[in-house]
């Protein structure tokens, strides 16, 4: 009788130690350590496929922190985000982003009229256009060179995955540290 006694005290001792370090290891791993706050890098909710600018300031990524997919720029050295005016457009997703060096180009596939194209942002002028209205095929993952001038991606309007490559012309403002134009060779 004295030996159950010492079992059964055993026992209560040892479902104690479990009970606590179960919810200690619950707490450890709960979503408190997440930062909840509009201007932190990461949330609670899905952050996928970032770029990098070529500089390493710059951090591109799409979210669907606000409700709904949109793509979203954010600055690493003074950790905040930058904003995009007339990037994200409503009813459409922006995906697979691209930057070119000091990020004022953003590279990246969107939607029109149901069908993906790529599209280039300029943070400079904050205007976005297509650059590929032309193709009729599909089109994935787009990437801008570091200067700007150069676009790349796949398309598969021959019915097989190709590699196109879009020369922006030898006229557009580059991105590069000085921000010179390119001149026109003679």
């Amino acid at each position: 009788m004295k030996t159950f006694t010492s079992i059964l005290w055993l026992q209560k001792r040892i479902h104690w130690s479990l009970v606590f370090s179960l919810t200690s290891l619950l707490v450890s791993c709960g979503a408190g350590d997440i930062p909840l706050g509009v201007s932190s890098l990461n949330s609670r909710y899905t952050e996928e496929q970032p770029a990098l600018s070529g500089n390493g300031r710059f951090l591109a990524f799409v979210s669907n922190r606000n409700g709904n997919q949109q793509l979203l720029v954010y600055d690493l050295e003074t950790q905040s985000f930058i904003p995009t005016p007339g990037l994200n457009r409503r009813e459409t997703i922006a995906e697979s982003p691209s930057l070119s060096y000091t990020g004022r180009y953003i590279c990246y596939l969107t939607s029109d009229q149901g069908r993906p194209v790529v599209a280039l942002y300029d943070r400079a002028m904050k205007q976005s256009q297509i650059i590929t209205p032309t193709y009729r095929g599909w089109v994935r993952n787009p990437h801008i060179s570091p200067d700007g001038r150069y676009v790349v991606f796949e398309s598969a309007s021959r019915g097989q995955w190709d590699i196109e490559v879009l020369d922006r012309g030898p006229t557009v403002e580059l991105d590069i540290p000085n921000g010179a134009t390119v001149t026109v060779p003679q």
